[in-house]
């Protein structure tokens, strides 16, 4: 009965905290970890000329700097800072376990993955010339011998014409994951607040941790909506074309469902489309690009500290 009655005035005192929070900190956005995705020897897309790994990269590293210039109070680290995949790992997979162990360790508030899309090639094909073909009909003496011309072909692929960018969130049928990674990973500054002697404290029993997770989760899914469409609608305002914010149910996406706080993946361009790499390869696209993910995380930022997001 007392373990009950205690578990309830939990609940009344999350409810009552908003979210159930005991906390008071200047702002929930504190570090921000920027994940270039890929590394060698994974280099992800390719295009005619160039790899998604290196453009990934090259967009992270101009991103890390504008949110260090622009927002001094927030920590942003990044989860490689070469041309190698993170951890000193050669498996894709194994690196995609290390990212989001990486930034739920150094306690991210908000997580931010930059890849390049790439659309699959169609087989086509087209007449280069005829040839006879040899043909019977009938059986015995009414055995024929016919001839007709029949056609030579030539395959060839084309590349597939898809462009726009689009941003991912985690799909909702990975959520009992993300809950699971979110209780695993509680933040103490979160729970307690950023000044709190947590080893004084008396820990929340698992029900209650189990309740916090779910609060959280939902928490953190809704900014991380809100900061795709941001990100989205910062492309669009830049001319570039969106095909909008989206969720992958099939295989999920380790990195947003892994990472205990609000998680986005962001697809900056297609390489298979030659203007896109162009303009992903050019300095003054890179710039464009980070810029406009920088505008949307200062715009979320802003409507974080004014408590018109939960």
């Amino acid at each position: 009965m007392k373990g009950n009655f205690r578990v309830i005035i939990g609940v009344v005192c999350l409810l009552f905290c908003g979210l159930g929070y005991v906390q008071a900190q200047k702002s929930p956005l504190r570090t921000i970890v920027v994940d270039p995705g890929h590394g060698l020897p994974d280099g992800g897309a390719r295009g005619d000329y160039s790899n998604e790994s290196d453009i990934t990269l090259a967009v992270a590293k101009k991103l890390v700097k504008k949110l260090q210039d622009s927002l001094p109070g927030v920590k942003v680290i990044m989860t490689r800072t070469d041309r190698n995949l993170p951890g000193n790992l050669h498996n894709a997979a194994d690196a995609n376990r290390w990212r989001a162990k990486f930034a739920n360790e150094n306690h991210g508030d908000l997580f931010i993955c930059i890849h390049v899309n790439d659309a699959p090639s169609t087989t086509h094909r087209k007449v280069v010339g005829y040839r006879t073909q040899v043909y019977y009909t009938g059986k015995g003496s009414k055995r024929r011998k016919h001839t007709r011309r029949v056609p030579r072909y030539s395959y060839y692929k084309v590349a597939g014409t898809a462009h726009g960018t689009e941003t991912y969130v985690w799909a909702v049928n990975k959520n009992d994951s993300k809950q699971d990674f979110v209780q695993k990973n509680n933040n103490p500054d979160e729970l307690y607040g950023e000044n709190a002697d947590t080893s004084s404290m008396q820990m929340f029993s698992s029900t209650e941790e189990k309740i916090l997770a779910t609060l959280r989760t939902k928490k953190y899914f809704s900014r991380s909506l809100l900061l795709a469409n941001l990100i989205e609608e910062q492309y669009v305002k830049q001319g570039r074309f969106s095909r909008g914010v989206k969720q992958r149910n099939e295989v999920g996406i380790w990195v947003l469902q892994a990472t205990a706080m609000p998680s986005i993946l962001t697809e900056i361009g297609f390489l298979t489309s030659r203007s896109e790499e162009d303009y992903m390869n050019s300095q003054g696209g890179q710039d464009q690009i980070a810029s406009n993910i920088l505008q949307a995380v200062i715009k979320y930022k802003q409507m974080l500290d004014a408590g018109s997001v939960h």
